[in-house]
């Protein structure tokens, strides 16, 4: 899809681009398959804000997505191509032959009309949903599950994709978009193709409200509060932070600071890691 720009007809028009959603049909969301979902403002359950920036937004509902295309064996038809407030990939709808409507992520070059497939049977074309042992070497896929029947956890965002580099005994070698090499078991599902909404990424937000729409606060930096409020703060004039490095409010170091745990329970699994030189 491509960018769609505006004229300047005020100063915050000029910079503000769009995601062309011509390519969209213009339906409302299968009803089905809606969900309401409440706001915290990033606030846990003792009322606290634990997620900073948070708060405000348009209104939205949930579309449940199958993640986990276990409707193995069975055609299905793409009805619509949808917008999806809640994620940055757009979704298509699809029926299968007994009648049953799912969303799923919409892969880059699906129309509607299209027919998909999940099963080691299904063709090696996007939206066809195989196990990592029906997969050829170096396929493009995307959607991938980390455990078996759990549901897609890794390369769902807008315009990913992932490589399908060997398969050896039980593990498939996955080279995911940071460049991270991975075993992940060949029982696994994962989606043909390169996730769609290629250009999201080349999307100008353009106006500080159109953040507010989507639910994001104005973040303040640390270096113009005062020194009660943050460890940079204070100073005459442009201070520098007056410390080795950066750091949170809370004085916790940032800003390329390592927060991974040291012996993580996957990191057998990391054959490559994604800063690795």
């Amino acid at each position: 899809m491509a960018i769609k720009s505006f004229k300047p007809t005020t100063p915050s028009r000029r910079q503000m681009t769009v995601t062309d959603y011509t390519g969209l049909s213009k339906v409302a969301p299968e009803r089905s398959l809606l969900e309401s979902k409440k706001k915290n403002s990033g606030r846990n359950s003792y009322g606290r804000i634990t997620v900073r920036h948070r708060g405000g937004g348009n209104r939205v509902k949930y579309r449940i997505i199958d993640f986990k295309r276990d409707k193995v064996g069975m055609n299905a038809n793409v009805l619509t191509l949808e917008y999806d407030p809640n994620r940055s990939a757009h979704i298509a709808l699809v029926q299968y032959e007994d009648g049953e409507k799912r969303y799923i992520l919409a892969p880059n070059g699906l129309a509607v009309g299209d027919v998909v497939r999940a099963g080691e049977d299904a063709d090696i074309k996007p939206g066809n949903a195989l196990p990592l042992s029906a997969i050829p070497v170096g396929t493009i896929i995307h959607n991938i599950e980390l455990y078996p029947g759990k549901g897609a956890q890794l390369v769902r965002s807008a315009g990913n994709m992932a490589q399908l580099m060997a398969k050896e005994g039980d593990y498939a070698l996955v080279r995911l978009p940071s460049g991270e090499l991975r075993k992940v078991a060949v029982n696994c599902i994962a989606t043909v193709g390169q996730v769609g909404n290629i250009d999201h990424e080349n999307v100008s937000i353009g106006k500080a409200g159109r953040k507010r729409h989507m639910g994001w606060r104005p973040t303040v930096r640390g270096s113009v509060m005062n020194p009660c409020d943050h460890p940079h703060g204070g100073g005459e004039g442009k201070s520098p932070v007056g410390r080795p490095g950066p750091v949170t409010p809370w004085g916790k170091p940032t800003l390329g600071y390592k927060t991974r745990k040291k012996h993580h329970r996957s990191d057998k699994f990391i054959v490559k890691r994604r800063n690795a030189k």
